[in-house]
């Protein structure tokens, strides 16, 4: 059961502002029932996410918390005007202290699209997106020398979340490319991989946690057996180990996490360099 309604308001998609608010509430331990109320752009429309915010505090007898990225100045007037709900106004908060500390007007754009689509840093990051998903799950060892990284691990290690992480947060072109037991039976890394050995990267897993990953994708079959698990990721550690590749064991850490440690590892020179787009 939720405790709490959060609003995420904007005149753009809303998704720097719900961005943000998400980060602000995982701070609290409660479980809140978010919801969006993107591209409110007229001032019917903010009577609209007006009246729909105040309707949910007095059913909740709570106050909801809003989080808006809001520029056109009729509109925030009327959500500070009638909204009943504990306010945060991203550019309010945060803007307007820096407009009046840079000595310059923010440029107030809503959401950030409207020239990011002609930027070379934007095309390079959807070109590295789309290798990614190309070579995700060994589908291609097309181009694998055309890979930033390349993440090895047993099926379901987390290679294509961590993969899609950083392609989309650091343009990076990531293959991820799978062990199986031929592999083990061979006691090497697959042959496509050992000309680019300087690049590849192992994610491991505890194995109880991969069992209950893969017994919900297939139940009760061989591939999920706990002993399958046990001696998969044993077999895919020593294997890494001879090899020389770093690895680490995603059971216990966060998709950012993963991706922080991967960039030291392989790329320090790129750390620098996360864009969250929104």
């Amino acid at each position: 059961m939720h405790t709490r309604t959060v609003f995420v308001i904007s005149d753009g998609t809303g998704i720097t502002a719900e961005t943000f608010g998400i980060a602000l509430m995982t701070q609290f331990d409660i479980k809140p029932r978010i919801v969006r109320i993107p591209f409110v752009d007229t001032v019917d429309k903010a009577h609209q996410a007006v009246r729909q915010i105040n309707h949910t505090g007095d059913v909740e007898g709570k106050k909801p918390i809003v989080f808006s990225t809001l520029v056109n100045q009729e509109v925030v007037t009327i959500i500070n005007a009638h909204c009943k709900g504990l306010l945060m106004d991203m550019f309010g908060t945060f803007v307007q202290p820096l407009e009046d500390e840079l000595g310059m007007k923010s440029q107030h754009r809503v959401g950030r699209f409207s020239d990011i689509s002609q930027s070379k840093e934007y095309l390079d990051r959807m070109e590295a997106i789309n290798y990614t998903l190309a070579h995700d799950d060994g589908q291609t060892n097309h181009d694998l020398s055309g890979a930033d990284v390349v993440l090895v691990g047993v099926s379901r290690s987390g290679k294509t979340p961590t993969s899609l992480y950083l392609a989309m947060q650091f343009g990076l072109k990531v293959a991820n490319y799978p062990l199986i037991p031929e592999d083990f039976e061979r006691k090497k890394l697959p042959p496509a991989l050992e000309p680019i050995r300087k690049k590849l990267f192992g994610l491991t897993i505890d194995p109880v946690r991969l069992s209950s990953i893969r017994n919900e994708r297939r139940p009760n079959s061989r591939y999920a057996s706990l002993e399958n698990c046990r001696h998969e990721v044993h077999e895919a550690e020593a294997m890494m180990r001879r090899a020389g590749v770093s690895w680490l064991s995603t059971t216990t850490k966060s998709i950012e996490e993963i991706s922080t440690t991967i960039l030291q590892e392989v790329l320090p020179h790129r750390l620098g360099m996360g864009h969250g787009h929104g």
